[in-house]
């Protein structure tokens, strides 16, 4: 009989697979990076077979010893990874075997390796997921500061991308405060199911030995077990969940990001970004690119890739595990890289973010933004709404035909528009009324954004 190559399944072949397909299956050179949770899974696991009698505790002690020396030889680089032994999992227990004899062989007692990289994948995700949720919480405290700096600075609100009404540039940072929040909460609602333990199902049966999963659930810090074998190794809704909150968090910064390259731009001149997260161009030495965001926007499109890969990978699998599974690991690992590097750079890139009140002052006063004020004002002294409306649009065009702002019309001017008008609106039409004026839980008066500035840093711990 020839030897198929790989000692894990090679007694019931005749021949081995090609190089191709050897490349084509093997995961090693990607999900090595979960050796260090496969360690852990594996000892809980050899913990557990020794507390119910099927392990002894020679081969326990060996087992413990030969890990830690394997995982030495992995954090000093030393450890080679062979494609031959197909993953991270068959490489660490072949190794284990050559360390310490029989009792690495011992070892797969009662588990499978489709439970054992359902609870590798979740041992690892949950570790991801709490660095995300401070990750987050980090870009949370940048915005937060930047906002509280820019309490009162006046900005234009935009709809439509048209000038709308006057806004503080922190009440439109704490905007972004605000998404990032609902992201936060989405990872820590994902963790719970995240942190639900699969190994002990096996293949897909459960097994005939007398485990006890829920000791090693304790062990491994998992808050309960999959209660069905089929699913549990089957399920990787978890992942799923992960990428679609990751896509969420990149959706929100690449709308900032589109924002922060527009207000960069000569035409807004509302911020410059910091040198260090900018390049020049190679031909034209005037230019500089706000890279950074830009690739955040690009970046966006390839975590929403990942997400829209996992739901195909999953949408047509009949129970229970099958090859196809282990094409979950690239997207979402590449989302968990994409995403921790995108939070870093950008929690440091909106402390170098420069504002420039006047360019936004000036911005503001070339859209008629206070119309609403005077629409409001008018109701207040008794006009109907849809007549106010009337009035303030007709005299928005009259100020545009005369280039001038509203607040910049003569008395006897706005009231030609309504003779409900008196000499208090003037006080109405500056920005500072217009701000102080939204004084209400949401609202952008400079107070709000410090009462909710107040608010971010005692929910932030900061």
């Amino acid at each position: 009989m020839q030897d198929s190559g790989n000692k894990t399944w090679s007694g019931r072949f005749n021949e081995p697979v090609t190089e191709l397909v050897k490349r084509y299956t093997a995961s090693v050179n990607f999900d090595k990076r979960m050796a260090e949770v496969d360690i852990q899974g594996s000892l809980a696991h050899a913990q557990m077979l020794n507390k119910v009698g099927v392990l002894s505790l020679e081969d326990l002690q060996a087992i413990q010893t030969g890990m830690a020396d394997i995982l030495r030889e992995i954090n000093a680089g030393t450890f080679e990874w062979s494609l031959d032994l197909e993953d991270v999992h068959m490489n660490i227990e072949k190794r284990l075997t050559e360390r310490v004899g029989d009792a690495g062989k011992r070892l797969h007692t009662g588990r499978s390796r489709n439970d054992q990289v359902a609870t590798d994948i979740r041992l690892y995700l949950r570790g991801a997921t709490d660095t995300t949720i401070k990750l987050i919480r980090e870009v949370q405290m940048s915005l937060v500061d930047l906002a509280e700096k820019n309490s009162s600075v006046v900005m234009p609100g935009f709809t439509h991308l048209q000038v709308a009404q006057p806004v503080t540039f922190g009440h439109h940072m704490l905007a972004y405060v605000e998404m990032l929040g609902r992201d936060a909460e989405r990872f820590i609602d994902a963790r719970k199911r995240i942190n639900r333990m699969p190994l002990g199902s096996a293949a897909l049966a459960g097994t005939t030995y007398p485990i006890d999963r829920l000791y090693t659930a304790q062990l491994l810090g998992f808050e309960g077990v999959c209660e069905n074998s089929l699913d549990a190794v089957s399920d990787r809704d978890f992942a799923i969940e992960f990428t679609a909150a990751a896509a969420l968090v990149m959706t929100h910064l690449s709308r900032l990001s589109e924002e922060l390259i527009l207000w960069m731009s000569p035409r807004f001149g509302f911020i410059d970004i910091a040198d260090r997260f900018c390049t020049g161009s190679s031909i034209m030495p005037q230019k500089k690119n706000p890279d950074v965001p830009e690739l955040v926007r690009g970046k966006t499109g390839r975590v929403n890739g990942n997400l829209v890969s996992l739901l195909t990978l999953m949408k047509g699998q009949p129970l229970a595990y099958n090859k196809d599974n282990q094409e979950d690991k690239e997207p979402l690992f590449d989302t968990v890289d994409t995403l921790s590097d995108t939070l870093r750079i950008y929690a440091d890139m909106m402390r170098g973010i420069t504002v420039k009140p006047e360019a936004m002052e000036r911005a503001v006063r070339q859209g008629f933004a206070t119309a609403t004020d005077l629409a409001d004002y008018l109701v207040k002294k008794g006009l109907p709404f849809r007549d106010a409306h009337e009035a303030v649009a007709l005299a928005v065009r009259y100020a545009e035909q005369k280039k001038k702002d509203l607040s910049e019309l003569s008395l006897v001017e706005l009231q030609s528009f309504s003779a409900l008008i008196a000499d208090d609106i003037f006080s109405i039409l500056t920005f500072e009324g217009s701000l102080n004026a939204r004084d209400h839980v949401g609202g952008t008066a400079p107070f709000q954004v410090l009462v909710q500035v107040a608010k971010w840093r005692e929910r932030l711990g900061n």
